[in-house]
């Protein structure tokens, strides 16, 4: 395996061969084992290609990209939900060199690090993230190219990955500045893709809508677009996921299965209101990368007309889903159980949730330190979720160990923020706390002692976006104190300033 990556030991790799986890093959027989007659991917703009055109497009680009990067290099990959994301994702694949998958609203402040943290020797990106590019090249010595038109040329002859090696890296969405990254091997990611699509009813008839960005582990593989591909399904990818756009792609394809976050279904639902789209072929709409409320989870079916499936799950593996002939009060009410029969769990007294299993990394990528806080001695993942699990093994999300808010599935470190925060020259101290909401389940209030006059939301925005912080990481609400309240041992108390939102008038 890779330096800086941690193997499974020998005898649970043994044991996850034998039976039939891994398979032995690498993530690119996703498409060169299809029916190359089958419609595989089809664009917002309507454009499509078959298994086998699809393949012919990656071969194109491998051979273009093959006399750019090198086998196990790392490359950033920061694309929006377009056919060349795809292309990119499986053309490195099928050259050897890893992936490491950015989302689109990042920015500076992260992709820098990243790629930094990755020795990423090529970014490739779009021309809307030109100027980003720009400061990559400058600021990176190890990024040669960066890549904004995707290289073809007469395919060739490449070796085929190591099925145990990593395939590519997803990003973790810890509670510090810069990602930790997910290392993920063609043999468990493979597993996690089609054992996904196989507990989703995912078939050859299946047409799977991508509505969050695809370089989401949920979008991507748990079942998402890898999951719709081991089914011989088709994937259509949408350019953001508003029900303006959603909608008419439901009805223009005939969409019969889609994942998105809490906030997203809720919008949906009260969209689908007043829509004049047909979205009867829409059979199932999985919701994970937040719990997802009992109530507005009853109400999926009445205003939708489709199932509901509810996803827990991480990047860094364990998977948990609703079946689909659970009964309806679990579905509702629970965030699912385990995907694979080798999934070992462990609930802590607390609540706390550590697991392993055939697709649950053993070890972030070169990161020994942390590594020890995160795992067992025997390799169990501490996931930092708070959870109850039934007598039927189903898990109910109760919160989070680690300081960190969910703001509709997207995490935002909040000592990552506070450092930005105190940066501001207005700014003494700065506190992160989430605070409840209907929609997107959390939203982000920053706490703030300052040294003259208080910043406004507005100015305490700006200041951010200009130091290259993430859309989706900016405060949502500013409250300026005399003082922070502390604990016994002299730190802020964040238990106690949630306490004070709650009271606090808006």
């Amino acid at each position: 395996m890779l330096d800086g990556c941690v193997p499974w030991p020998e005898e649970l790799a043994e044991r996850y061969r034998r039976e039939g986890y891994w398979q032995g093959k690498t993530l690119d027989t996703l498409i060169t084992e299809a029916d190359r007659s089958k419609v595989a991917l089809v664009a917002a703009d309507g454009r499509r290609w078959t298994y086998g055109e699809l393949d012919a497009w990656i071969a194109r680009v491998a051979a273009g990209l093959s006399e750019v990067v090198r086998p196990r290099e790392r490359v950033v990959l920061q694309l929006p939900n377009v056919p060349e994301f795809v292309v990119a994702l499986f053309a490195l694949l099928r050259v050897g060199a890893l992936p490491v998958l950015a989302l689109p609203a990042h920015r500076e402040s992260e992709i820098v690090p990243l790629c930094r943290l990755s020795e990423a020797a090529a970014y490739v990106i779009t021309g809307e993230f030109a100027a980003l590019g720009k400061i990559v090249r400058e600021s990176v010595p190890s990024v040669r190219e960066v890549i904004e038109i995707l290289p073809e040329a007469e395919p060739v002859e490449l070796p085929e990955p190591d099925p145990a090696d990593v395939a590519l890296f997803l990003l973790s969405g810890g509670t510090t500045g810069t990602p930790k990254l997910i290392p993920r091997t063609h043999n468990d990611y493979l597993y996690n893709a089609r054992a996904s699509a196989e507990v989703s009813g995912f078939t050859e008839d299946t047409v799977y809508l991508v509505a969050l960005p695809a370089a989401h582990n949920f979008a991507l593989a748990s079942p998402g677009l890898l999951g719709a591909f081991a089914a011989g399904g088709t994937v259509v990818l949408a350019p953001d996921p508003s029900a303006d756009s959603v909608f008419e792609l439901i009805e223009r394809e005939k969409v019969t299965a889609t994942g998105v976050v809490p906030p997203v279904a809720l919008l949906w639902m009260d969209a689908a209101e007043f829509a004049d789209e047909d979205l009867s072929t829409l059979e199932l709409l999985q919701v994970g990368g937040a719990k997802f409320n009992a109530d507005p989870a009853s109400r999926v079916r009445e205003t939708l007309g489709c199932g509901l499936q509810q996803v827990f799950g991480m990047a860094e593996g364990l998977l948990n889903f609703t079946r689909l002939d659970d009964p309806e009060e679990l579905i509702v009410t629970t965030q699912g159980r385990p995907l694979c029969p080798a999934d070992e769990v462990r609930v802590l007294e607390g609540g706390e949730l550590l697991t392993r299993g055939p697709y649950t990394l053993r070890g972030y990528y070169r990161a020994e330190e942390h590594n020890a806080r995160s795992f067992t001695e025997d390799g169990f993942y501490r996931s930092g979720d708070l959870v109850r699990q039934l007598p039927s093994g189903h898990l109910i999300v109760e919160g989070r160990v680690k300081d960190q808010i969910n703001r509709g599935g997207e995490k935002i470190p909040a000592e990552e923020l506070e450092n930005h925060l105190v940066a501001h020259p207005d700014v003494h101290d700065a506190a992160v706390v989430g605070m409840a909401d209907e929609v997107m389940g959390e939203r982000t209030c920053a706490f703030l002692l300052v040294k003259g006059t208080a910043p406004g939301l507005r100015e305490v925005k700006a200041f951010l976006r200009e130091r290259g912080v993430a859309e989706f990481k900016l405060p949502d609400r500013i409250e300026v104190l005399d003082e922070f309240p502390l604990t016994k041992v002299g730190k802020v108390s964040k238990a106690a300033l949630t306490r004070l939102l709650a009271g606090t008038p808006e």
